[in-house]
């Protein structure tokens, strides 16, 4: 560890290390600020072999991706301690303590602490989430394509997902599970039929694994459906007790509550800003590394302004 780690005050303190918050990092190392970045190293990507539609990136695995920005922010001379915020609290400038380091002293804060994904409860779906088991089209459709898909219902909105998902298969049943065929529109169903989608009624109880390959999804009744690929939809859970205690203005929406933010990312907070999934269930990486930049981009103007004003007024 650094031997300055912890001693006088950062200019910026970052806590999460993923895309959002390496980004933020990188743009503020290299304008030359006091960055630290905090990470507990719980990528929510973590169980995906590759990301995808990321442009130079594309097909990566997320941890040589981590690894690599890890490296370019240390050439600006970011540090980055491997460890858990439990608490932030104001003082004109920020106190952040961590679980097992010495609190540190930060003049602004970049919350970037993601979110996790909460698998349904059925047996094989959370073991094989990110292989057979996906939930985005967008990240794994390619790698899939033309494979016999089912996508699993966890609500009404889940007919969403049956009918992106049939741009990249025309064979798609659509497992209702636990969602009553009634609570379905009209136009749902016309969409579904028009897309060719197959709708089956009846719990899932299982998903069938031969060989460590998905080859079925078995219904409490013990039809068993011969699907290869599973998409499903997780209950996404916002890490954002920090932002809350805070006192951060939170937005509730169908996936979760989050922080209300300008186009750069500040929250209601005076100086702090949040990027990545910490604003948003659907952040791909690509779009996370953009918002770390804005964010960092946007403190570097602000301290720059909040300097000179001092310098004028004093």
């Amino acid at each position: 560890m650094n031997e300055t780690f912890g001693s006088g005050t950062y200019d910026v303190v970052v806590v999460g290390g993923g895309a959002a918050g390496l980004s933020a990092a990188l743009v503020l190392g290299r304008a030359r600020h006091r960055t630290l970045v905090v990470d507990a190293g719980e990528p929510r990507n973590a169980p995906s072999s590759h990301m995808q539609g990321y442009l130079s990136r594309d097909g990566m695995a997320p941890a040589e991706f981590l690894a690599l920005g890890r490296e370019e922010i240390a050439r600006y001379g970011v540090e980055l301690v491997r460890d858990r915020v439990t608490d932030v609290t104001r003082d004109g400038d920020f106190t952040v303590a961590l679980d097992t380091g010495p609190a540190v002293r930060a003049r602004r804060l970049v919350v970037a602490t993601g979110l996790k994904d909460e698998m349904p409860a059925v047996p094989g779906v959370a073991e094989r989430f990110g292989r057979d088991v996906l939930h985005c089209p967008f990240c794994h459709g390619w790698e899939v394509r033309d494979e016999p898909f089912g996508v699993l219902a966890s609500s009404a909105l889940s007919v969403h997902q049956a009918l992106m998902v049939s741009q990249w298969s025309k064979d798609v049943t659509f497992f209702l599970h636990e969602v009553a065929e009634e609570e379905l529109s009209d136009q749902d169903l016309r969409r579904l039929a028009a897309a060719g989608v197959d709708v089956v009624p009846g719990e899932v109880a299982e998903l069938v694994v031969e060989d460590d390959r998905l080859t079925g999804v078995r219904l409490a009744d013990g039809t068993t459906h011969a699907r290869s690929v599973l998409f499903v939809g997780p209950r996404p859970v916002p890490q954002t007790s920090l932002l809350e205690r805070l006192g951060a203005e939170m937005n509730e929406t169908p996936f979760g509550a989050y922080p209300v933010v300008d186009p750069t990312g500040l929250t209601t907070v005076p100086g702090v800003w949040a990027a990545g999934n910490a604003i948003g269930f659907a952040e791909q990486v690509v779009h996370a590394a953009s918002g770390g930049y804005r964010a960092a981009a946007a403190i570097v103007g602000d301290l720059l302004m909040t300097g000179l004003d001092a310098a004028v007024n004093g």
